[in-house]
């Protein structure tokens, strides 16, 4: 699903959103990476159709602007193709300049361990942007977030402990449970109230909206019915 339309009278918070997704991936990647998003940004800010929805710039202008040679040029842009951050929408050929497209989707996903960062709000409307390739980043490999945990992985787990939870969780649907659940830790339970703590609002906002069933019944069958769940940060 893409997001709404990249014109008229609220489109321009919309871009703003996108462009700081994209620098989110670059100050997050190598000094390569950087450098490459660097570029595509001012490339983008200055000559991005967003009516038609394309780039088309010539490689000597981009050269110009980047301040480079033009074999630079097509190195950044195989660069920037093979991360799928651009797509080709129209091959460049003499006398034709090509076209390519931002691909808004890939942008989310690279960028979507990040968000939070910037602030809920931002997390909020590019979760809103999103929805269906938030889902998708489920399958993207969060460990290098996350440090991995001291104590061993028991065979068997008796119920009623939170280690049991994350078992039943992890056994539901094992990359939901290592990519969101796992970054979940139990504060407190008692008199029917369970309070669980995330890493970041981003993850509890994200579990509330799309996971909170699962992690719900999964407590409640550890440790019996549950009044309140509350994820605090």
């Amino acid at each position: 699903m893409e997001p709404k339309r990249l014109t008229g009278p609220e489109a321009g918070a919309l871009k703003y959103d996108i462009l700081t997704a994209l620098t989110l991936i670059g100050l997050n990647g190598t000094t390569t990476q950087q450098m490459t998003v660097l570029r595509l940004t001012a490339l983008v800010t200055a000559r991005y159709n967003w009516r038609a929805n394309e780039l088309s710039v010539g490689q000597r202008d981009m050269a110009r602007m980047w301040a480079v040679n033009e074999r630079t040029v097509k190195r950044e842009i195989k660069r920037l193709l093979d991360s799928q951050i651009l797509t080709c929408k129209r091959q460049g050929v003499r006398g034709r300049v090509g076209a390519y497209v931002l691909n808004l989707a890939a942008i989310a996903k690279l960028s979507a361990d990040q968000w939070d960062t910037i602030g809920p709000d931002f997390a909020e409307r590019m979760a809103g942007y999103f929805p269906q390739r938030v889902e998708n980043v489920v399958k993207v490999d969060f460990a290098a977030a996350s440090l991995p945990s001291s104590e061993p992985e028991p065979k068997e787990t008796r119920s009623g402990t939170w280690r049991a939870v994350q078992q039943a969780l992890r056994s539901k649907d094992e990359a939901i449970h290592n990519n969101w659940y796992s970054r979940l830790s139990l504060k407190v339970c008692k008199d029917r109230k369970a309070e669980i703590l995330a890493p970041s609002r981003f993850v509890a906002n994200y579990i509330q909206t799309h996971l909170f069933d699962e992690l719900h019944h999964a407590l409640e069958q550890e440790f019996g019915i549950l009044d309140e769940i509350r994820i605090t940060v």
